[in-house]
């Protein structure tokens, strides 16, 4: 299994400012049986209200700091951590989480090699 964990300001589309991951993306990874949840500056109030606003039954919510949490959380599997700051990848590499760049990478191709999709879009 994979656990994906996304940041939410700069890199999802609900974020302050919005990055370019759709909600469509999000959903298609819970689909598709990965383990998904946020980790970001975000109040875990903040983001369990987001996730519930937009009907999203996430996994789990971090802050950044507690991102090594995940993987004592759900343990032998793969990790990796979207988000669009040097603070996102620190965290990642420190909690041992793949580390993808939302904005300097190419994400959604990324997030489409994992079989993931926008339906909107796609």
């Amino acid at each position: 299994m994979q656990v994906i964990s996304f940041d939410i300001d700069g890199t999802l589309e609900v974020g302050d400012p919005p990055g370019q991951i759709s909600l469509a993306y999000v959903l298609s990874a819970i689909e598709n049986g990965y383990i998904v949840g946020s980790c970001s500056d975000r109040p875990l109030s903040y983001q369990k209200e987001l996730w519930k606003q937009h009907n999203i039954a996430m996994k789990f919510t971090v802050l950044k700091q507690n991102l090594h949490e995940v993987r004592l959380k759900f343990p032998k599997n793969e990790y990796v951590h979207i988000g669009d700051t040097e603070v996102d990848q620190m965290m990642a590499k420190g909690a041992d989480f793949e580390f993808v760049h939302s904005i300097d990478d190419d994400v959604l191709s990324y997030l489409k090699a994992l079989g993931l999709s926008d339906s909107s879009i796609d």
